[in-house]
């Protein structure tokens, strides 16, 4: 026996079920596979290697030095030098080097010093091959972004003598050593940023720092356990123009070694813990030139704060997530008459903003001249300006992190006007902190609904996809991690979809940053959720950049971009047209390439749900034939059901059950062991969830569809585990396990071995109390396999049987199983209407009766002439109650209607179950109920005959 949902396919014996994993239900999680990025991820680079994101300025004609006429047959190698370098410079140091091999006179223009003063290399590792590669274009370089402390070692290679600006993300693992060799060899660094945990850095470090770069103006180091006194004195000693300093997330700092610091203008001291305010204020609030003070996720004191506000050109104070200012019972009361903005949760932040970021907000003390406004005043400003969002972007992307309370008030129209600044790292925390602000919970996808729809409402929508078509692109990454984070919201991602995200996301996923394809392929996942964005993700090539993605980098990373991609591609196939776009784009051959050789368990997961659904279309496309063809997938769909992994198990199972209904892939799974593993899957998921419990028993209900699989089934000791699924906390559960038994114990052994593991009474408490009539009715159907006589003929001469010391009577199980067939078909009849209709063949007597008898979910039943002959027989059984079920279950077969009813009744036509049925309906001593439902059968019968002639005439 086959059955379908929704969507079937063919199949000759037994019964099956087919699942479609289509994720529509936006409350299931397990069928919406929604992700959320909330760790924050810095990751940029200079350009974009994206060109449908990133396009170059069109150059008039007239500009170029090419006639307008003569344009569209001008050669490439005539183009101008000016136009070369600005294609050279729209595109990222790979690109440009591949670019500059096109022929010599571009290799020189490739190497223009004026396209290598910056290079962002975070999204790469800079090994020795790299370094190589880059070290003779690096003479010039003069800023350079890296990640992760294994990367620093190398820098020394790129022979960058004249660097200027250096940052690195991620470092941990960055040691003294490390650190100090770097500085040694770059005496002109001015700019210093070292941010994540540098824990391995000590002040020795921080003091060669001093000693070998004089002309340093910004340090900013994060995680230093303890920043000591000679340290900080010996930067102001040795560097006299240091003006920036931020010690973030230490443990101590020496306060009073700030004395001699006249030339600091910015000092941060975010998320330092243990210091001592009474100190640092006295100090801080002495400091001649101070502009900007963070003191933000610190445990400053209203006393301390006030002191430092004394500070005679301090124009800003930023101290958000400051629980003892915060949480007070008395409200920290500021004066009023003084400049300096503080930006903390009990004031207006935004008003502040306004004040600092708008020069022209800026008034002059009453009486002072002594500085222009188009002059040193409007430059200081600027600086102010540009470090309060430098400063501040960095503050609302730590409070994001630990979803505090300090940001549910003002933080998103925060993060939205930092988004708008004009410094692209300003813009990359800000949409990182959108991304991870949404997030309330990152390990089970849920994203707060009202703050995604806070940041909708507030024009955040428009603004991200403005950046994620920049050229640069770290922007281009975390603004797609917002993207894809605000799009688990339904309404938030149909405004996505209307104001051109999908396009824009696919474009990004052709990009070669990985970073960047990685964060669009997220969006895509989510955003492929609704069915109503299906369509145009596909209308945007968007699957074609997908299944690129699982070839570009099969292997690398974590693999969080295969899994993001194959679970885009899994809720693509759901869909039946996308589905077979998915095909032709080569995603059966790449989601098998995951499935057999990526060891990541989010990969294996997600590629095997995306090969069930595509071999959920069976009967609309060939994709369930074209995954079995596949070399290799069967063979890793049966190794994954052995996984350590529940989900990957789970999907594993639930794609051999789909692949089972085309005949081929259901001998080739059972040849490649599917057999055994899929029996010892069932054993040991009894305790596991709904989803494995429904699938494990599902594919088997698949693979049982041959008599063949069935005997082996029951030989690998398949019976007992079904049996304990059929006492599932869970109805889906019920349906799949007894659909399998039904299928079992069609097989005369198999009977034999139900009822010595006890399975009489579990398909007994179906067929009696479980909610759903599907599996009420499989049960009674398999109880009456077992004692329609056949299993007598196995266990001839035996009056009972052993199992485990107990014996068991077949003839007790026997009455106890027609017992409850009896009453439950006696559910399905009004005994009023059942008279009406036994004496008289009159249609709407008829319709009555079949009206309360019709088990709509029976429809998508298919059964095989086998199993139809079976029933047939039963007519003629000697017992009433077998004899009334058979009835009522060809009557569910042959109701029109029903997905197979036409099959059924030309498969009982060539059996001859008409002239057998007309025997029950006219004898005498016949059950009721029999009669009635016989007649019922002959009418469907007659209605499938004609519906069949008029097919036949009008063709």
């Amino acid at each position: 026996m086959q059955m379908t949902q929704i969507i079937g396919g063919a199949a000759d014996d037994m019964s099956n079920k087919r699942r479609r994993n289509v994720n529509v239900a936006v409350d299931d999680q397990e069928q919406q596979q929604a992700v959320v990025y909330k760790k924050a991820r810095i990751t940029s680079s200079p350009t974009s290697s994206a060109a449908s994101t990133c396009g170059a300025p069109a150059v008039p004609a007239t500009e170029s030095g090419v006639e307008s006429d003569a344009g569209r047959d001008a050669h490439w190698t005539s183009l101008p030098d000016e136009t070369v370098l600005g294609l050279f410079n729209l595109l990222n140091h790979r690109d440009r080097a591949s670019l500059a091999s096109v022929c010599k006179g571009w290799q020189v223009l490739g190497s223009s010093p004026s396209l290598w003063n910056s290079l962002d290399l975070r999204s790469h590792s800079l090994n020795s091959e790299m370094v190589s590669a880059l070290a003779g274009r690096c003479s010039n370089l003069e800023a350079l972004k890296f990640r992760r402390g294994a990367s620093a070692s190398s820098i020394v290679g790129l022979q960058a003598k004249g660097l200027r600006e250096l940052s690195g993300d991620c470092c941990s693992q960055l040691s003294d050593a490390t650190l100090s060799m770097v500085v040694a060899r770059h005496a002109n660094l001015e700019s210093l940023l070292l941010g994540s945990d540098c824990e391995r850095v000590t002040s020795e470090a921080l003091k060669v720092i001093a000693v070998c770069c004089p002309k340093l103006r910004r340090l900013c180091v994060s995680g230093v356990l303890k920043v000591e006194r000679d340290a900080i004195q010996a930067l102001f000693q040795h560097c006299k123009g240091l003006t920036e300093l931020g010690f973030l997330d230490s443990h101590t700092i020496d306060e009073g070694a700030f004395g001699g610091a006249s030339s600091l203008r910015f000092l941060s001291v975010a998320g330092c813990r243990c210091i001592v305010w009474s100190t640092a204020a006295h100090w801080w609030s002495k400091l001649p030139n101070l502009a900007g003070l963070d003191v933000s996720r610190t445990d400053i004191t209203p006393t301390a704060l006030m002191q430092v506000l004394a500070g005679p050109e301090l124009r800003v104070v930023c101290a958000l997530n400051c629980p003892v200012l915060e949480e007070g019972s008395n409200p920290v009361t500021l004066p009023s008459s003084k400049k300096t903005v503080v930006l903390a949760r009990f004031t207006d932040v935004m008003e502040g903003l306004d004040a600092l970021l708008s020069p022209s907000n800026w008034k002059e003390e009453a009486g002072s001249c002594a500085r222009s406004r188009c002059g040193g005043r409007a430059r200081a400003d600027s600086e102010v300006a540009k470090w309060t969002e430098w400063m501040l972007s960095h503050a609302v992307l730590k409070i994001a992190e630990c979803n505090a309370p300090s940001l549910l008030k003002q933080g998103i129209a925060m993060m939205l006007r930092l988004v708008q600044s004009a410094q692209e790292d300003v813009q990359e925390r800000a949409a990182s902190a959108l991304a991870t602000f949404v997030v309330v919970d990152d390990e089970n996808a849920t994203v707060d609904s009202a703050r995604a729809e806070a940041v909708m409402n507030g024009g955040g929508i428009a603004l991200l996809l403005g950046l994620a078509k920049s050229c640069r692109e770290g922007v281009q990454s975390e603004a797609a991690k917002a993207i894809a984070n605000l799009s688990v919201n339904t309404e938030v991602a149909k405004r996505v979809a209307l104001e051109g995200g999908i396009s824009i996301l696919a474009g990004l996923a052709r990009s070669r940053n990985r970073w960047v394809a990685e964060e669009a392929a997220g969006g895509l996942w989510n955003l492929s959720v609704g069915e109503e964005h299906k369509g145009a993700i596909a209308g945007a090539g968007a699957i074609e950049a997908l299944v690129g993605l699982a070839f570009k980098w099969p292997a690398g990373g974590e693999g969080v971009l295969q899994e993001r991609a194959a679970g885009a591609l899994a809720n693509l196939a759901a869909d039946d047209k996308c589905s077979m776009e998915v095909a032709v784009a080569g995603g059966v051959r790449a989601l098998v390439r995951l499935a057999r050789f990526c060891n990541h368990e989010g990969v294996q997961e997600q590629a095997a749900r995306a090969l069930a659904n595509l071999a959920a279309h069976g009967d609309s496309n060939g994709n369930n034939a074209a995954v079995g063809r596949e070399e290799g997938a069967l063979e890793a769909l049966v190794q994954l059901t052995c996984s350590n992994h529940e989900g990957v198990r789970q999907e594993a199972a639930g794609a051999l059950w789909n692949l089972s209904f085309d005949d081929r892939n259901r001998e080739a799974i059972a040849a490649a062991g599917g057999v055994e593993a899929l029996v010892a899957l069932a054993q040991g998921c009894s305790s596991g969830s709904q989803g494995l419990q429904e699938r494990a028993a599902g594919a088997l209900w698949g693979l049982s569809v041959s008599e063949a699989n069935s005997i082996a089934i029951g030989r690998e000791g398949g019976v007992a585990p079904l049996i304990t699924l059929a006492h599932s906390d869970f109805e889906d559960v019920h349906e799949t396990a007894v659909g399998a038994l039904w299928n079992l114990v069609f097989n005369p052994g198999n009977a034999l071995r139900m009822v010595e593991e006890e399975g009489v009474p579990a398909l007994v408490h179906l067929c009696s109390s479980s909610r759903s009539k599907m599996a009420r009715f499989m049960a009674a159907l398999a109880l009456a396999y077992m004692f329609d006589g056949r299993m007598d003929e196995v266990a001839v001469g035996l009056s009972s049987v052993e199992n485990n010391g107990r014996t068991v009577s077949l003839e007790a199980a026997r009455k106890l199983a027609l017992r409850n067939i009896d009453a439950f078909v006696q559910t399905f009849f009004d005994p009023q209407s059942l008279t009406a209709a036994a004496s008289s063949w009159a249609g709407a007597t008829l319709n009555q009766v079949a009206e309360t008898a019709t088990i709509q979910e029976a429809g998508h039943l298919r059964c095989s002439v086998a199993e139809l002959g079976r029933f047939v027989a039963m007519l003629r059984n000697g017992h009433a109650v077998l004899r009334s079920c058979a009835a009522f279950a060809l009557l569910q077969f042959t109701m029109p209607g029903g997905r197979h009813a036409l099959h059924h009744a030309v498969l009982l036509q060539k059996v001859g179950a008409s002239r057998v049925l007309r025997t029950v309906a006219a004898a005498a001593t016949a059950a009721m109920q029999a009669k009635v439902f016989a007649r019922v059968v002959l009418r469907n019968l007659e209605h499938h005959q004609a519906e069949s002639n008029t097919v036949v005439a009008l063709s």
